[in-house]
């Protein structure tokens, strides 16, 4: 089962770090994560699944994060 996010384009400012921390944005993860068309994908993820039966997916950015970071840690 896929349901909508309801808020999939939140800006990567509106993430929290502890002790008021802000995310670098020379940071390598934040300049991946401005590269990839999320939307687009997620239009095209949700088509792999149903809407009416199963567990609810993951979305799409925190399924692609966690394959990118799997991977990355195989290579080190």
């Amino acid at each position: 089962m896929y349901r909508k996010s309801q808020n999939p384009d939140a800006p990567e400012e509106a993430f929290e770090l502890p002790f008021e921390g802000k995310l670098c944005e020379e940071n390598r993860w934040v300049i991946l994560a401005n590269l990839i068309p999320w939307a687009e994908f997620e239009e095209e993820y949700a088509q792999n699944f149903s809407e009416e039966m199963g567990a609810p997916a993951k979305p799409f950015r925190m399924a692609l994060g966690a394959l990118i970071m799997g991977l990355r840690s195989l290579w080190l």
